[in-house]
């Protein structure tokens, strides 16, 4: 199954950009893909996580798994959230061991969301 790992490419990270400057959550997008997306892992651009006060933030989630969102990431961690994306891709009910997890994932969790449970199937 294939997990998704939202990145936001809106995020400023508090700073001020100039006319045609690149935004540090686009400049994060692209060192993910740059860095090598694993398989199992899809990276998806999304235009905001709500998370603007933390910097630049991604979200991990997959269909019966607990999804989490991860803030205060910059171009330099591109590496540690692929390495996290794909341990999250190897836990089957998206619980990573605490020693398995990248240090980012670690201390810069900015929220855990347990799985939508399935709903009924509609009566005919």
């Amino acid at each position: 199954m294939t997990v998704t790992l939202h990145v936001c490419i809106t995020c400023r990270a508090g700073q001020t950009l100039g006319e045609g400057e690149t935004s540090p959550g686009k400049r994060l997008h692209g060192a993910i893909l740059d860095a090598g997306v694993p398989d199992g892992v899809s990276v998806v651009p999304v235009e905001c996580l709500s998370a603007c006060s933390q910097g630049c933030s991604v979200a991990l989630s997959a269909p019966g798994r607990w999804s989490y969102v991860y803030g205060r990431l910059s171009e330099a961690h591109a590496c540690d959230v692929i390495a996290g994306a794909a341990a999250y891709a190897g836990a089957p009910d998206g619980i990573v061991p605490w020693r398995s997890r990248p240090e980012i994932f670690r201390k810069q969790s900015l929220a855990r969301i347990p799985p939508i449970a399935a709903l009924p199937e509609p009566a005919e």
